[in-house]
């Protein structure tokens, strides 16, 4: 299965270095460019163009951690040992810029293709390997040692090669992905400025400037008017059943909480469950209902139930009258989730009880039809983003698949044609 492979320690066909250049900046020093944990953490590759921070450096720092293409820097400490060896592979030539502190910077030799190195870091393999051997309580960390007798599988340098480019191709479809994500988010946000404050009607057509009138929440339409989100329909505050009772959990409701929303409009699927005990203790929610964070640091989070639910006291929620929509309301608050957060205060706890929540203004458009048209308009948007995000989700578990099979040898690649297909 694994014909022609090789083990090796990593230090054997890499050099291993932890830098220790902090991002203080002396005038006795040479001026250069940091490249620091989050610029690692954050990315997988590093390409031109890219804005690092400025640092300095003596040259002894200097000839031991300028970053060259083809390095690859790992993450040697954190709070959490799950963020410990995450890989960013140096896909281009940076000039005068060095390896920050808190960072490893692995050099492959000859033998070692540097994709292929940090595709090895990001397997499951990998993740327990260095897991296990980070060392600490409240910080962890590795040191060179331990990162340089990492057992680095080694099948030839062309078959190496083959398996980053058909990991590259994936990866590049997950980008791109993402990249078109973002796009679509920026124009809905700005469709969002327009529709909610009524200068675009929902049929693409602009309002004139003295079709406007001055609101305590900005300027509106003058045959808009301003409503207390109560108006919208009825106002609850979520409860959580008692926890010494297990009867009250594992049944068919959702038990939402704020980590099971946010990623999407509807919230389809919480950690935990209730059950039929446990849901008369909570309340439940009809499907399409609202529900908005309104205590903690995640105050603003907002989703909309898909199916007969619970929630826990930290999430007001609106079910909306017959004459309302629920996707409008969603996009009304949605809108002024910053300004929520800001006005539950800058206590260890930010909260916003249902008393403020109800009385919260929003702009109500004129009629039932245009509030319905706006919701719509921008519920486009949100179907497209759920399907670009199946999407990414789809290729991360091939990409997945891919790694636990190409880099333990279970899936052997054909070298000559692989190395045709990528010239």
């Amino acid at each position: 299965m694994r014909n022609q492979w090789t083990t090796a320690k990593l230090g054997s066909v890499a050099s291993v270095v932890a830098s220790g250049v902090d991002k203080h900046v002396l005038p006795e020093e040479t001026p250069v460019r940091l490249c620091n944990y989050l610029d690692v953490y954050r990315n997988r590759r590093l390409t031109r163009p890219y804005e690092f921070s400025g640092g300095s450096v003596t040259q002894s720092e200097a000839k031991r951690f300028t970053i060259q293409k083809g390095d690859v820097i790992i993450t040697k400490d954190s709070e959490t040992p799950d963020d410990i060896a995450v890989p960013c592979l140096i896909a281009d030539d940076f000039e005068n810029t060095v390896c920050g502190y808190h960072l490893a910077l692995i050099r492959p030799g000859n033998n070692l293709n540097p994709g292929f190195l940090s595709y090895l870091f990001q397997s499951e393999t990998a993740r327990r390997y260095f897991h296990s051997k980070a060392a600490g309580l409240t910080r962890f960390g590795l040191n060179p040692r331990t990162i340089a007798s990492y057992p680095v599988p080694l099948p030839s340098p062309d078959e190496q090669a083959a398996i980053a480019r058909v990991l590259d191709a994936v990866e590049t479809l997950v980008e791109r992905a993402k990249a078109s994500i973002g796009k679509a988010e920026r124009l809905q946000k700005g469709l969002m400025q327009q529709l909610l404050t009524g200068r675009l009607k929902p049929d693409g057509t602009l309002r004139r400037e003295d079709e406007f009138q001055a609101t305590k929440i900005g300027w509106l339409p003058k045959e808009w008017t301003v409503a207390r989100v109560k108006e919208f329909g009825e106002v609850s505050t979520g409860k959580t059943p008692p926890t010494a009772n297990e009867a009250n959990f594992g049944g068919d409701y959702q038990f939402i909480t704020p980590g099971d929303m946010g990623e999407t409009k509807w919230i389809r699927k919480s950690e935990r469950s209730l059950s039929a005990l446990g849901s008369e203790h909570a309340g439940v929610l009809t499907a399409n209902t609202v529900c908005v964070v309104c205590i903690g640091a995640t105050i603003g989070k907002i989703g909309i139930t898909v199916r007969p639910a619970c929630t826990n006291q930290q999430i007001n929620s609106v079910a909306c009258s017959d004459k309302h929509f629920p996707e409008y309301l969603y996009y009304a608050l949605r809108h002024r989730s910053q300004h929520l957060l800001a006005i539950a205060g800058v206590n260890a706890t930010p909260q916003l009880n249902k008393s403020d929540f109800s009385k919260y203004r929003l702009p109500m458009p004129a009629t039932p039809d245009e509030e319905k048209a706006i919701g719509a308009k921008l519920a486009a948007f949100d179907d497209l983003l759920d399907a670009k995000h199946a999407k990414i989700a789809a290729l991360q578990r091939l990409k997945k698949s891919l790694m636990q099979n190409l880099l333990t040898g279970h899936i052997r690649l054909s070298v000559d044609s692989t190395a045709k297909k990528g010239k």
